[in-house]
């Protein structure tokens, strides 16, 4: 009997790859416009960020959108916890281990504090490591999905399309509170006004899902729609953050255009993933191509361990150049192509998914 293979999606897999790149360089950026105790560092060099990074932001939606894009339908609960689950949540718990015992041999904390830090693992990130609050986000989608399947599979084009809207229209109140703070029942007192169903990052996987139903075959309006998405999204992200160096003078404030719960973040995200959805490559066999599958199904491990290759990356780069303009791409690629090597080699050891995914 001949069986029919799944279709691979080739851009899917860039995607992923152009996506672990992105969260590198976002990292590696942090170094020049993020001062002591949170403060904003306007500098040259944190300019240089704001134009360099700007389009880098839709790095973790994007990776949600390819989720997304596979994530429905849920047809066995029990399958797809132990799968999605067992993929996700052991490396993380192991990595938070060893970014404890990072922490200890670079003299950054105590074996009490660090140890303490381990076991606090099922609450929070139990170390000081910013970038695993993306593993609790990925959880609760997953943890959410079973729940809204059936809907996703079932649902019409209009209606997924008016839960779109109103998720676009939460990604954009960060902007609508810089005239009215607060609106739609918002108060100290009430933390769940009219859009905040609406809200979060599950909006990323049920987009996908929509292009996955609705749009999935190329269509030329998908290359000049994708652009235009891009370019507006990203003049308003670069440009609201460079226009907040002087007026803001902490990160928190300053970042306003750079979450990744804002429309234009969303308008960007959704622009590349519709550039690159329908990729086909001529020779998919190819050793450059195998490489980047080969990256792709890696890239999992790269977002957990890069930050401690990138640490020590930026301590050798930062002394020999000048500009945040080398530095920040320069740090970026040879933590990349650093942290794959080592996770490469670690995938060659027994029982390695656990530690990689």
């Amino acid at each position: 009997m001949e069986t029919t293979q799944p279709k691979r999606h080739y851009g899917l897999d860039i995607l992923r790859v152009l996506a672990c790149y992105m969260v590198i360089q976002v990292h590696s950026g942090e170094f020049y416009y993020i001062g002591n105790v949170g403060q904003t560092l306007n500098t040259t060099d944190a300019h240089w960020v704001g134009w360099y990074n700007s389009l880098c932001r839709t790095c973790v939606p994007l990776f949600v959108m390819v989720s997304g894009y596979f994530l429905f339908p849920v047809n066995d609960i029990n399958i797809f916890f132990k799968k999605r689950m067992s993929r996700v949540a052991i490396p993380f718990m192991i990595w938070c281990a060893l970014y404890a015992v990072y922490f200890y041999f670079t003299g950054q904390g105590d074996l009490q504090t660090e140890a303490i830090n381990v076991l606090k693992t099922g609450i929070n990130f139990g170390v000081d490591i910013g970038h695993l609050w993306f593993v609790y986000m990925l959880l609760g989608v997953y943890l959410f999905a079973p729940v809204i399947s059936p809907w996703v599979q079932t649902a019409s084009r209009r209606s997924m399309e008016f839960y779109l809207f109103l998720w676009a229209l939460a990604l954009s109140l960060l902007y609508i509170h810089l005239i009215f703070p607060a609106i739609w029942g918002e108060a100290y007192w009430n933390h769940t006004p009219t859009l905040y169903y609406f809200s979060g990052f599950m909006g990323y996987a049920i987009l996908a899902a929509y292009i996955k139903r609705f749009h999935a075959e190329a269509r030329p309006w998908n290359y000049t729609l994708g652009i235009l998405l891009i370019i507006i999204g990203y003049t308003i992200t670069a440009g609201v953050f460079l226009s907040r160096f002087s007026t803001e003078k902490f990160v928190s404030t300053l970042e306003l255009s750079w979450g990744f719960e804002t429309i234009n973040v969303a308008m960007m995200t959704a622009g590349v993933f519709l550039i690159f959805k329908n990729i086909n490559l001529k020779k998919p066999g190819s050793p450059f191509w195998l490489l980047i599958f080969d990256i792709a199904a890696k890239s999992y491990g790269i977002y957990l361990a890069h930050i401690m290759i990138l640490n020590a990356m930026h301590g050798w780069i930062d002394p020999l150049f000048n500009t945040a303009a080398i530095k920040v791409p320069f740090t970026a690629l040879l933590t990349f192509i650093t942290t794959f090597i080592a996770i490469k080699i670690i995938s060659y050891l027994p029982k390695s998914k656990w530690l990689i995914g």
